[in-house]
């Protein structure tokens, strides 16, 4: 059997490197297709380098764009290395234009999907994300959902119970081997001069809330409130399209709340680890704030990710009075809930079940003597 692993954003390759380095371990045929999607293949090489993962023997450079035109480019490019190298299964992961691009071109060319974190729901048609999560899901073969949660969305919209396989989730594979590692590298606490458990992390990068002057504002505002009353330094590693619209907007930095620039993800998994309490609108810092056990605020009205919320680790704050309100009671927090995103082995049981899918579906395919043979 050989896998194409399909990538082309950065919360792609952190989420794909445990499968990457399974397939490794178990002597897997594959190889990567890396889109471009945000950035160039050349500017990823240093993630690549430092996660430890071998090069992409595809780069497509798509670059940003219209998400008509971005996913035409990827549909393209896509199809013709997959025709060309015929794989067996095709693996794509979470939400973007990748897996859209990735899926469509799959399934046109009859090659069997798969496809990790299915299932995940906001129900939020106005986000570009859940008509790319829909697609991928309806259109897969094998569907990797990370919780019960998931299966349950799954299985209301009509998919087959057999083609769901509850893995629990990569980005918990992901933050335990890419914190180890990061560990050899720069002491990013250190280089701040934080101390531990004695800061807050921040992150905005959405359109939906950096191009609002009322949201963007909302937040800013948000900010300054909880520096007041809790007095502890709000560290904010900020996107350039962030720092733009503040700038654009004629918003004025709140007392406590330091800029940076955006962090390499190794360091930035040490900032997480190491805060007292996160906010944020990114559904992955979400997922690894509930694994480190950091209290987390979303500054957004809704989430895919329900389950940190049920099992005590999230709070949706929006952007508004809520942020300073959702803080105080996650402050409170004893940290001691229960991780429901698995216990680190999502890659391989994701694998497994790739495999005997696929072995499934090729016997019936040809005859004994042949499956002998």
């Amino acid at each position: 059997m050989k896998i194409a692993i399909i990538l082309g954003t950065r919360p792609e390759i952190i989420k794909m490197s445990p499968i990457i380095r399974e397939c490794e371990k178990q002597g897997i045929e594959y190889y990567i297709l890396h889109t471009g999607q945000h950035y160039s293949y050349d500017m990823d090489k240093i993630f690549f380098e430092q996660l430890k993962l071998p090069e992409a023997k595809y780069n497509l450079d798509v670059g940003s764009g219209l998400h008509g035109k971005q996913t035409a480019k990827m549909l393209t490019g896509i199809e013709e290395i997959l025709i060309k190298e015929r794989p067996d299964v095709v693996l794509v992961q979470g939400d973007t234009n990748t897996v859209l691009a990735g899926a469509l071109a799959a399934s046109k060319l009859q090659i069997k999907i798969g496809h990790v974190e299915a299932g995940l729901r906001s129900f939020d048609r106005t986000m570009p994300e859940e008509t790319n999560r829909i697609v991928a899901d309806h259109t897969s073969d094998y569907l990797f959902a990370p919780t019960e949660t998931s299966r349950k969305y799954l299985l209301n919209e009509g998919v087959s119970y057999d083609k769901i396989f509850v893995t629990g989730n990569t980005v918990v594979d992901a933050a335990y081997q890419n914190l180890e590692i990061s560990k050899n590298g720069t002491d990013i606490l250190e280089k701040l001069g934080l101390q531990e458990k004695e800061y807050f992390a921040a992150t905005a990068h959405r359109a939906e809330n950096v191009d609002s002057k009322e949201r963007l504002g909302g937040i800013l505002n948000g900010l300054s409130q909880i520096y007041k009353e809790f007095g502890l330094p709000i560290i904010f590693p900020a996107h350039p399209r962030t720092v733009k619209m503040i700038e654009e907007f004629g918003f004025k930095l709140p007392e406590g709340t330091r800029l940076i620039d955006p962090l390499g993800y190794l360091e930035f998994l040490q900032l997480e680890s190491g805060a007292r309490l996160i906010l944020t609108d990114s559904g992955g810092v979400q997922e690894e704030a509930c694994i480190l056990k950091v209290p987390c605020i979303t500054l957004r009205d809704n989430t895919e990710r329900p389950e940190t919320v049920d099992v005590g680790a999230n709070l949706i704050a929006g952007c508004g009075e809520k942020i300073l309100e959702c803080t105080r009671i996650m402050m409170k927090s004893d940290c001691e809930w229960e991780n429901p995103y698995g216990n680190g082995n999502a890659a391989e049981l994701t694998l497994q079940n790739t495999v005997t899918g696929y072995s499934i579906e090729y016997s019936k395919t040809v005859s004994p003597e042949q499956m002998q043979y």
